[in-house]
């Protein structure tokens, strides 16, 4: 089985169920990723403006370089 991280929707589907799924669910299922990967991306943002400055040092970035990551809206990479 592959790692989690790159399972596709498909993939999963597939697996489970030994066979491809109803269209339907597919789409449920690929929406539920979407909502799932935006809500990581808020969260980690909403952390990372939250750091202080030695734990961003630490990591490499500038408060600069933080703040115009966490600016940056969920959906977007």
């Amino acid at each position: 089985m592959q790692n989690a991280e790159t399972m596709t929707v498909h993939t999963v589907i597939t697996y489970d169920l030994g066979r491809t799924a109803p269209i339907v669910a597919q789409l449920a299922l690929k929406f539920a990723v979407v909502l799932t990967v935006w809500h990581r991306r808020h969260h980690t943002r909403k952390a990372l403006r939250a750091l202080p400055d030695y734990l961003l040092m630490d990591v490499g970035l500038s408060r600069d370089a933080a703040y115009t990551e966490a600016r940056r809206p969920f959906w977007r990479v």
